[in-house]
């Protein structure tokens, strides 16, 4: 016999039990989300409306979000010989920390510090090549403690020594200021979803990370997880970021947590606030395709979105069960949003 429960913070799910095994119905994969342990047919269940919307970039919406983010940028060039904290960096284009350094890579292609340190390599080789300057004072200038790092940095750079850049006729690097510019080559479409969640809450395993590493860090992170098997805790049904400062974010690989479990051994629980989400399907093999999805979110949705704006210092990636095909398999990315 079927018996259909509500769980009050989670939204428009019916969690269903035969013989005291917990399954998850069709609601939450229709619902934008995934990871049905079990699909169930015919099961009574109330999907929230969605505003499904297409979007289609231009030139007019995303020109003042364009023209506050390059003032970041112009910011950081007027403060190379200081140390601009994230933060103060983040501000100037209003977003927190936690996007603006995701945003940023999208729309950049280097993190926030691997920028900072091109341009100060390129300024601090034409001062050494074009001025009478100390080594020293030059490797201070451009926020490096001893010449011995400073020589470090500006060979890997580089390619020479500072010693060798003052000869005439030295081959030097350049990395000129970044301007970002909106052009038009034709409309791109791309679908997306609006839903309401109550509250809910996740239980996983964490991990601190730098976001200058991130990239390569966190799929090593999904292997050793993956490496235990069918008889890991956790099977894997999030993915989440959540800030924990200006540089470094947890990431959790997690799973749905019900009120009457267990916590496993090693494993802590996490509360997902409520609110608006924007849901973006990814169909296809990863970790490609959500890192192309990635970067169009940050690069063409956001420019663009009227009415709304992101919330929260976090977001998800929600998996499904694998499709018999893999190339058929829908993965998520929920973004985080608030009515302006």
């Amino acid at each position: 016999m079927w018996h259909i429960f509500r769980i009050e913070d989670i939204v428009a799910h019916a969690i269903i039990t035969r013989d005291s095994q917990v399954l998850f119905a069709d609601g939450w994969l229709e619902d934008a989300g995934a990871y049905p342990i079990k699909r169930a047919r015919n099961v009574g269940k109330t999907v929230p409306q969605v505003d499904i919307l297409r979007l289609q970039k231009g030139e007019n919406g995303m020109r003042g979000w364009i023209e506050e983010f390059q003032a970041s940028i112009d910011f950081i060039e007027r403060n190379l010989t200081d140390e601009p904290d994230i933060e103060t960096i983040a501000a100037k284009a209003a977003l927190s920390p936690f996007y603006y350094q995701r945003i940023f890579g999208a729309l950049c292609g280097m993190t926030v510090g691997e920028y900072i340190r091109a341009r100060r390599m390129t300024l601090a080789a034409q001062e050494l090549n074009g001025r009478d300057v100390k080594v020293i004072d030059v490797a201070v200038r451009y926020g490096y403690d001893s010449p011995d790092s400073f020589a470090k940095a500006f060979q890997k750079f580089h390619g020479i020594t500072p010693s060798q850049a003052r000869e005439k006729g030295a081959l030097l690097r350049s990395f000129a200021p970044m301007h970002i510019k909106v052009t038009m080559e034709g409309g791109t479409m791309l679908d997306y979803k609006i839903v309401e969640k109550a509250q809910f809450t996740v239980v996983g395993v964490k991990r601190r990370f730098n976001d200058e590493t991130s990239y390569q860090e966190v799929p090593k992170f999904w292997d050793e997880w993956m490496a235990q098997g069918e008889n890991r805790p956790v099977m894997g049904a999030f993915g989440v970021c959540s800030e924990m400062n200006g540089k470094d974010f947890e990431y959790w690989i997690a799973d749905l947590y019900m009120p009457w479990g267990d916590i496993p051994e090693g494993c802590e629980t996490l509360v997902i606030p409520g609110g608006l989400w924007a849901v973006f399907g990814c169909k296809g093999p990863l970790p490609d395709n959500f890192q192309k999805l990635n970067t169009q979110i940050w690069t063409e949705w956001l420019p663009s979105l009227k009415g709304y704006k992101l919330a929260g210092n976090y977001n998800l990636e929600v998996y499904s069960e694998p499709a018999e095909n893999p190339a058929d398999t829908v993965n998520y990315i929920w973004i985080p949003l608030v009515k302006e």
